[in-house]
């Protein structure tokens, strides 16, 4: 076995002190696990600055939401609506026309009180015009196919 007692005797090639000896430094950081301030309080690491949000409290409080323009969201749901009712004999275009008109009233009230909502105004313009476009364009062919099948007799 191992003797011990070579453990007591100093180092012959070192002037400072043996590590047993030197007291540790003192950290700057809590013992892990052991709370820095009273329960519920932010806790903060060692130079003041919180790390962390208490229990309860909503991440990103600081950034400012903007609220969505109403006429926005209504003018694209009224717009898709009158795309999916095309099919119904052209009923789609009464609701097209709706929702491009509340799509242009939306541009104008976000570019006045900066809203959020301008993408969705903008496509509520382009799905409302759109599908009268193809309701005009159905129509259209419709009544071609009745004028050229009218000038051919049939016996």
């Amino acid at each position: 076995m191992s003797d011990p007692s070579w453990q007591d005797q100093p180092d012959p090639f070192s002037k400072r002190p043996r590590a047993e000896e030197t007291p540790p430094a003192p950290s700057p950081y809590p013992p892990y696990g052991e709370p820095t301030q009273a329960y519920g309080q932010p806790q903060t690491q060692p130079y003041g600055q919180p790390y962390g949000q208490p229990y309860g409290q909503p991440y990103g409080a600081g950034y400012p939401v903007t609220p969505t323009n109403g006429l926005a969201i209504a003018s694209l749901v009224v717009s898709c609506i009158g795309l999916v009712t095309t099919c119904f004999y052209g009923f789609g275009a009464l609701p097209g026309i709706v929702g491009a008109i509340l799509g242009h009233v939306a541009r104008g009230q976000i570019r006045r009180t900066g809203e959020a909502g301008g993408g969705l105004a903008l496509a509520g313009v382009i799905v409302g015009w759109a599908t009268l476009a193809l309701v005009v364009l159905f129509f259209a062919f419709i009544i071609g196919v009745f004028v050229v099948a009218d000038g051919y007799d049939t016996y």
